[in-house]
């Protein structure tokens, strides 16, 4: 058969593509993901019982704004990924601006605190299974997300996974507060952001595999 009358046939045998099949995988990986996480918190730790309090506070709300910021920008990186051609157009300094400005008013924090209450701030009193914990949030909401990332197309598979993850890392650390005590910058600074690195990581060597063509 000749090329030509190969693509013809295809051509012919084409049906629509569905509007929207991206935005609604995405839709459908997170609410899954966050659900599962949600489910994971809960069993494993327990979410706050003062959480409506702690919410009310700014405290709370300047803890989680680093992790809901990277989120919102996240998500925009990571759907166009999934679109070969598609430009990031500096989206990719919104992945990473918030962590920079957490670590200036981490630092500032620390140098305006008290010698001898720095080391507190920096530890806490969970900064052992912080990391671990952040990660472990963040499995379900990965996962969803190179679901909804293999129904796509991305050409670059472990940048793209590791784009996935870091966005899961910020979505799980944003769950995991509704349990976490800690909230110090520094803390947040260090703890969080390892958190989130490791699910990056983890993404990126998943995304090697699971989203090749």
């Amino acid at each position: 058969m000749k090329t030509e009358d190969l693509i013809g046939m295809l051509a012919r045998d084409a049906s629509p593509v569905p509007t929207r099949v991206g935005e609604r995988r995405f839709a459908i990986a997170l609410v899954i993901g966050v659900l599962l996480a949600l489910a994971w918190v809960q069993t494993a730790f327990g979410i706050r019982a003062d959480l409506g309090q702690v919410m009310a506070t700014p405290a709370f709300w300047q803890k989680v704004a680093m992790p809901l910021a990277v989120a919102a920008t996240g998500l925009i990186v990571v759907f166009r990924l999934g679109h070969p051609g598609a430009r990031m157009n500096g989206w990719w300094l919104g992945v990473w601006l918030p962590v920079s400005l957490l670590w200036i008013w981490a630092a500032a924090v620390l140098w305006m605190a008290e010698p001898q209450a720095r080391m507190p701030l920096v530890l806490g009193s969970t900064w052992r299974t912080c990391v671990f914990n952040v990660t472990a949030t963040s499995l379900p909401i990965g996962a969803a997300l190179l679901w909804a990332l293999r129904g796509l197309a991305p050409t670059r598979p472990v940048l793209t996974g590791a784009a996935a993850g870091w966005l899961a890392g910020a979505v799980g650390a944003c769950v995991y507060a509704l349990h976490c005590p800690e909230m110090a910058a520094p803390f947040v600074a260090i703890w969080y952001v390892l958190g989130m690195g490791m699910s990056a990581a983890l993404g990126a060597w998943a995304g090697r595999s699971w989203l090749r063509w």
